[in-house]
């Protein structure tokens, strides 16, 4: 189990009323927004559980566009999220659904269209005093905090593919702090998550764009 800090305990820096549901929920929107490669052009959003049991009077919808925005915890524009989405030409829609009992009682479902047209999906959930986890990726099941920087990538399976990827970072003196991979069948796609100590510049994450093994790569700053 990780050490818990004072903050974990209080809670982050926000606008209220709910760390769990308000601040935690701008997290997984700030998420949401990296994993699509910045603000998309239209998001759906689930929400599961205690989200969508409570998420007016707490604000969790709100909460979670700002994130998609680019808000902070701490942003009182926060409050009319969903009119500046509008203005942003943000095609949205809040929804609720019971996503399974597998899946956290603070749970929300992205799908979203990217600025290149493409779809992207995350489930993530909102954990208490502010943290979360993202547990789903483009239905790949990852582990993703948002507390260190962190590189996302989709592979091809196969001999090597690992080495040439953590070679990169060795390379340019960027050390791996976790490093889990993820895959349904083997020898097909796969992704990897790597958190490291060192933010990851745009020029290493070029270099491994260009690895034959590589699909795709997305570099996510800490939130």
């Amino acid at each position: 189990m990780n050490p818990y800090s004072c903050f974990d305990i209080i809670g982050p820096i926000m606008v209220g009323p709910s760390s769990s549901h308000t601040a935690g929920a701008v997290r997984l929107g700030r998420l949401a927004r990296a994993m699509a490669d910045g603000l998309p052009q239209a998001v759906r959003i689930i929400l599961h559980g205690s989200f969508a049991q409570t998420y007016k009077g707490h604000g969790t919808d709100l909460a979670i566009l700002g994130g998609i925005l680019g808000f902070d915890t701490d942003d009182i524009r926060i409050r009319h999220a969903d009119q500046l989405a509008q203005e942003a030409g943000l095609d949205f829609t809040i929804e609720t659904d019971d996503l399974g009992e597998s899946y956290h009682a603070n749970t929300a479902k992205f799908i979203m269209i990217n600025h290149f047209g493409c779809e992207v999906t995350m489930i993530g959930s909102s954990l208490g005093g502010g943290k979360v986890l993202i547990n789903e990726l483009n239905g790949f099941p990852v582990e993703i905090e948002g507390r260190l920087p962190a590189i996302v990538n989709t592979h091809w399976d196969q001999p090597g593919s690992i080495q040439a990827i953590t070679s990169v970072l060795a390379n340019h003196n960027i050390n791996i702090a976790y490093m889990k991979v993820f895959r349904k069948e083997k020898r097909t796609v796969a992704y990897m998550v790597i958190e490291t100590d060192e933010m990851v510049p745009a020029e290493v994450v070029e270099k491994l764009m260009s690895l034959k093994a590589i699909v795709d790569v997305r570099f996510i700053a800490p939130v």
